[in-house]
């Protein structure tokens, strides 16, 4: 078989360099990584419970696909009064994780050809899954307006590209990598120009019970029919492993959607259905015991890497610091991240993953010890290898 046989979508996609490196370093049994978004506590133990009594009770047997009922029904009310989410059961499927809830979103939402808007610096899945449905990406850098999606910036990007269909706008709230968490007027102020210009909206709302001193809002709430949300357990429950999320939007779409979903992994797992049966009817206050903890840790972080000389975006959300390199190492992101990782011992993912090769992602769901570790050394790194003046 020749390599020009594979669809030339997928030859185009070049593997995550994000695991890639993560794997690389972690050949070094000294490295202290801050590089996977990765929660460092455990899943709590009334989840853990469920999940071994739907074992012991023999619950093993297909599912519906959509996800049982039951499930749909307590996220449905458990995400109304998290956030005001306005969607029934019959308006939920229940996916493996965020991530096949946004494969599954593009797959039908859009055609070959099609153009998505992207805000920049993103995290690199949507890049791979626009490119490998055949579509088309519209970047726009968001750095010179406080990494927040502006009505004039997506406007300018229609204006720019005539010639393009732009069909879709992917965006995450929080934000991954940057941290930031948009405002409620923020989040207002796309609604007219999307309308006006038809385009549907993928909203990655996986990090919203993880915002700090502001409320997480949602653009469903102001664009029900364009909006397709999606969301999980991964970080609010600290359940990465279990593989466990949701796609949320308007009737029409779900019914559409629920074939992709059928059709790739036909039904989520048994048993993780009913833990997450009960995250959503007893743990409410899951994530609050967590996001406490990442608070006093974000707010150490943005400190040691202010007073090291990086510029840090300031973090509303997630569990992610976004930090612009010193112009003094004369470091592009790789540089800094391979540098760490190898004289320092300190594993961090660099911006290039995500589209900006200025800056690096530095996750703070891990240990105390671990980020004091970490800001030691890249104080140390700033004093070793920066260069006054030119090269």
């Amino acid at each position: 078989m020749e390599l020009n046989d594979i669809n030339p979508n997928v030859l185009n996609v070049k593997p995550s360099s994000m695991r890639e490196f993560d794997h690389e370093i972690s050949a070094d049994p000294q490295i202290v990584k801050l590089t996977l978004g990765e929660p460092n506590f455990d899943v709590p133990a009334h989840i853990k419970q469920a999940a071994i009594d739907a074992i012991n009770d023999n619950y093993s047997h297909y599912p519906y696909f959509w996800g049982y009922a039951e499930l749909r029904e307590a996220a449905a009310k458990y995400y109304q009064e998290k956030f005001g989410y306005h969607y029934t059961a019959d308006q939920i499927v229940v996916t493996v994780g965020a991530t096949e809830a946004v494969a599954d979103a593009v797959a039908t939402l859009f055609q070959p050809g099609d153009a998505v808007i992207l805000p920049s610096p993103a995290y690199p899945l949507y890049d791979a899954s626009i490119a490998m449905h055949g579509l088309k990406q519209v970047r726009i850098d968001t750095s010179k307006t406080d990494y927040i999606l502006t009505p004039e910036a997506v406007q300018q990007a229609i204006d720019d590209n005539p010639g393009l269909n732009i069909r879709g706008l992917i965006i995450t709230d929080p934000n991954n990598p940057t941290g930031v968490a948009y405002t409620e007027e923020q989040l207002k102020a796309l609604v007219p120009v999307l309308k006006e210009n038809r385009i549907w909206v993928i909203s990655d709302e996986i990090y919203g019970e993880l915002t700090y001193g502001q409320k997480h809002y949602t653009l469903s709430t102001w664009l029900p029919d364009q909006t397709v949300i999606v969301n999980g357990l991964s970080k609010s429950h600290a359940m990465t492993g279990w593989r466990l999320g949701y796609v949320f939007g308007p009737k029409g779409f779900i019914d559409e959607i629920a074939k992709v979903h059928q059709f790739t992994v036909t039904t989520p797992t048994s048993i993780v259905q009913y833990a997450a049966i009960e995250a959503m009817k007893h743990g409410q206050n899951d994530a609050e015991v967590m996001r406490k903890q990442y608070e006093k840790r974000r707010d150490f972080v943005v400190k040691n890497m202010r007073e090291a000389g990086f510029d840090v975006v300031h973090p509303g959300g997630a569990f992610y610091v976004y930090a612009k390199i010193p112009a003094s190492l004369h470091m592009d992101s790789w540089t800094c991240a391979r540098t760490l990782a190898k004289d320092y011992h300190i594993g961090l993912f660099p911006g290039a993953s995500f589209g900006d090769d200025a800056s690096i992602r530095i996750s703070y769901a891990a240990s105390d010890e671990a980020l004091k570790a970490a800001m030691t050394a890249i104080k140390k790194l700033v004093a070793d290898k920066s260069v006054v003046g030119d090269k």
